[in-house]
């Protein structure tokens, strides 16, 4: 597995967005950052705000992309551009229909599933880039997507998401290493909410 040099977190800008499910992988940089006491810095040439973290012993770039969701790739390819990270080095946050709140999944490679920021990833970066999926459940038909996304989760499964987020951070040094076996074990092991939305 590659070192991670680059996490993006996706997510579309402003406050009116700032709770919605579609922007839990920004929910997920944001812990990150307050964690390691980091802030955030407006990059236009990044098309996002950015910063660095130290996590464990790796010096990683984070990415917040301004851009709209379905232009996240323009954002994430410029900072890989300018530090010249390979698409294997750069681990991306984002939403995910297909799993509870509160649960946490992470892999390598795959489709887009549909996704419009991966979409647009998959478009500049191709698809070897790394992912960890934020559960936020399905509304239960296609038709409901685009409102559910852009909607609010209830106060339950938003606290089983920041669960899930702070028990990610615990492992993000391994998993930022490349050694992922132990985070997988453990993080896919957790118990979303099973009775649906």
């Amino acid at each position: 597995m590659s070192l991670i040099q680059l996490i993006a977190g996706l997510g579309n800008p402003g406050p009116e967005y700032a709770e919605t499910r579609h922007n839990a992988g920004f929910w997920l940089l944001d812990a990150l950052l307050q964690q390691a006491n980091g802030t955030w810095v407006s990059q236009s040439k990044f098309f996002g705000l950015a910063s660095r973290c130290q996590i464990g012993s790796q010096s990683v770039h984070v990415l917040k992309p301004t851009t709209f969701m379905n232009k996240s790739g323009q954002s994430v390819l410029a900072m890989a551009q300018f530090y010249k990270i390979p698409p294997e080095a750069i681990l991306v946050v984002h939403d995910e229909l297909d799993i509870f709140p509160g649960e946490i999944r992470i892999k390598r490679g795959g489709g887009h599933g549909g996704h419009n920021g991966l979409r647009d990833l998959h478009r500049v970066l191709g698809d070897s880039y790394a992912r960890i999926r934020v559960g936020i459940g399905h509304p239960g038909h296609k038709s409901e997507v685009l409102n559910y996304v852009l909607g609010k989760p209830r106060m339950d499964d938003r606290n089983a998401m920041d669960d899930a987020i702070r028990a990610t951070l615990s492992w993000l040094p391994d998993i930022v290493r490349g050694e992922w076996n132990a985070a997988m074990n453990a993080l896919h092991q957790r118990q979303g909410d099973s009775s649906g939305i």
